[in-house]
């Protein structure tokens, strides 16, 4: 750009010249340019940048010599750089046509967009609204799902060195790739001015990780589109999309019982203060955030002086790269009970632990795990804690209320009777008299006040309803909720109770 044709040539901040900013917000402004004749412009650009720097000298004595040592370190905060104008090579002012540019996902509503799992297909489109005629050279379309952990440890060998050491590591679980415009003849195509739309679609792989947000690592799943044109910097469309990959709990390992015991004896200036002991159970590994665990455990403080029980829903983030582990704890639900004296017990029957809105367990990435457990833990005066922890299993398919009788209902049922919450009489009660259960006036004249119609060679299908007295028996044994050797269709017999 010639000089001597420009009259002014300024910067401008919306804020103006005193305008203060923080971190995260959005700096906006405009470049004023007066031209006193025609110019020949190749390019326009503003650039931004903020650093920190620190310089100084101090001046020591060696013997009889003095030396002069420089101290100077600087670090950059901000970068960025943007073309605001460029010229063809005849030299012709080329303003950017471009109005929007944007993925779009189908599904997607106001405020909400849509969730995917494995398998699913993935459909959306790009739109482009150009204020003028503009030449393309292509249009292209990737779609990235990544696993990706990064940490650093600070390392000393000797008195004086010390490094540091970076681990990092990248699974790539999603990569698709497509050409949504292209020219037909030659290296680009026009087009008109105006909305233009290019659909896509794309089937996501079978399994797939969930979407996850860590101190030391992430999976994230994005769509970008990217406009070519000659003489012009690409122009890209960023959108993030959310993938939450199905957990189901009805299943039998996820619906067995979770039961452990610890003990520890509490000492004081090396003297034995006593035993203390803890057993806790719950009736399954596998919930859905929202639902209750309720905590059956039994504290038995035998040491002089009172202890403080607590349970907590924990969760636990596991990085795994080049061979090394990094994990990060945090709890997401507790509760303490009530202090249990000296010699004295407590029994918490089904003490309820709610689940807030969590992400689900990811158990199966490379890189990266997310566990839970529950943690019942006795704080002992003197001594250090004492700790029981229960795996869980943090799922996104509830309990099914009909499902997994075989698991649900036995186990349940033994694990009610294991605490003492369903004691059976040892002698299980007689069937009541026929005199207990029908009128006194029906069973002296021995038949009932409805007389029953008479329908001749016709079989009685339907349910059957009988008065029972409540009694309680032990529970049936555990069976399959599909017979292996089903009888044929035409011959099987009808359920009574259906």
């Amino acid at each position: 750009m010639r000089l001597g044709g420009v009259r002014s040539f300024a910067l401008e901040l919306a804020r103006g010249p005193g305008g203060a900013y923080r971190g995260g917000e959005r700096l906006s402004g405009r470049v004023l340019l007066e031209a006193a004749a025609p110019l020949r412009v190749r390019a326009l650009e503003v650039a931004a940048r903020g650093g920190a720097a620190t310089h100084w000298l101090e001046g020591r004595s060696v013997g009889v010599n003095a030396v002069s040592c420089d101290f100077a370190a600087a670090e950059t905060y901000l970068r960025r750089r943007q073309l605001l104008l460029r010229g063809s090579p005849p030299g012709v002012m080329l303003f950017d046509k471009v109005k929007a540019f944007v993925v779009q996902l189908d599904g997607a509503s106001a405020g909400t967009e849509p969730v995917f799992s494995g398998g699913q297909s993935v459909a959306g489109r790009v739109l482009l609204e150009l204020a003028g005629p503009a030449r393309v050279g292509a249009l292209k379309l990737r779609a990235r799902g990544r696993a990706h952990v990064h940490w650093t440890e600070s390392r000393s060998a000797g008195s004086s060195t010390a490094y540091t050491q970076s681990y990092s590591e990248r699974v790539e679980v999603v990569s698709h790739r497509a050409t949504l415009l292209a020219p037909d003849t030659g290296e680009t195509t026009t087009l008109p001015p105006g909305r233009h739309e290019f659909p896509f679609s794309f089937q996501l792989p079978p399994t797939l990780v969930t979407s996850f947000e860590g101190k030391h690592g992430s999976v994230r799943y994005c769509i970008k589109a990217t406009l070519h044109r000659p003489w012009v910097p690409a122009r890209r469309a960023r959108k993030v999309f959310t993938v939450i990959e199905p957990v189901d709990i009805n299943t039998p390992a996820l619906l067995a019982p979770q039961a452990g015991a610890r003990e520890k004896v509490a000492r004081s200036w090396y003297s034995n203060r006593g035993l203390v002991s803890l057993s806790a159970k719950i009736d399954r590994k596998g919930y859905t955030p929202g639902e209750v665990i309720p905590v059956f455990a039994e504290i038995d403080n035998g040491s002089t002086r009172a202890v403080l029980p607590r349970a907590a829903v924990v969760q636990t983030q596991t990085f795994m790269a080049r061979g090394a582990r990094k994990q990060k704890r945090a709890v997401v639900a507790s509760f303490s009970g009530e202090p249990v004296g000296p010699g004295r017990r407590a029994l918490w029957q089904g003490r309820a632990l709610r689940i807030p809105p969590v992400g689900p367990s990811i158990l199966h990435c490379r890189v990266l795990h997310v566990d839970y457990s529950l943690k019942v833990c006795v704080d002992i005066p003197g001594t250090s804690k004492l700790l029981l922890e229960l795996p869980l299993v943090i799922g996104t398919i509830p309990l099914h209320p009909f499902g997994s009788r075989s698991s649900s209902v036995g186990s349940h049922a033994s694990f009610l009777l294991d605490w003492g919450l369903g004691a059976l009489p040892e002698q299980p009660e007689a069937p009541p008299e026929y005199s207990e259960v029908v009128a006194d006036e029906v069973a002296a004249g021995g038949q009932s006040s409805l007389p029953l119609p008479q329908v001749p060679d016709v079989s009685l299908e339907g349910p059957f309803l009988a008065y029972i007295r409540e009694f309680r028996y032990r529970p049936p044994p555990l069976y399959s909720e599909e017979d292996p050797n089903p009888p044929p269709r035409a011959t099987r017999p009808r359920c009574m109770t259906c």
